[in-house]
């Protein structure tokens, strides 16, 4: 997770883990990321192989590709191939766009 951790200090946005905490929230654009699930291949019945899905959620209040390109820039540069999807929050207001990928070490 430090590698992750290095890319979003690198794209230069206010991020937390999951959520920010009540009163600390940002104004947009930020990032939320969180690992919803594991993907681990085994070898004589333990983890030999440890995968986690991460989303990188990316908030703004308008559409804006430059921010998408750095991130994804960033992304290639480490060797992640990601999915995206993109929605209109109405209630709040804001684009999410998300980055869903595996990343794991065995050595970890």
């Amino acid at each position: 997770m430090d590698e992750i951790v290095t890319i979003l200090k690198e794209l230069g946005l206010p991020f937390a883990y999951d959520h920010f905490a009540e009163g600390e929230s940002k104004d947009p654009p930020f990032v939320c990321f969180r690992i919803p699930a594991s993907n681990n291949f085994s070898a004589d019945g333990i983890p030999y192989f440890e995968s986690y899905v991460f989303d990188i959620e990316l908030y703004t209040d308008k559409k804006d590709r430059k921010i998408e390109k750095k991130l994804e820039k960033l992304f290639k540069k480490a060797g992640i191939f990601y999915s995206k999807t993109e929605v209109w929050i109405r209630t709040e207001r804001l684009y999410e766009v998300v980055y869903t990928f595996e990343w794991g070490n065995k050595d970890e």
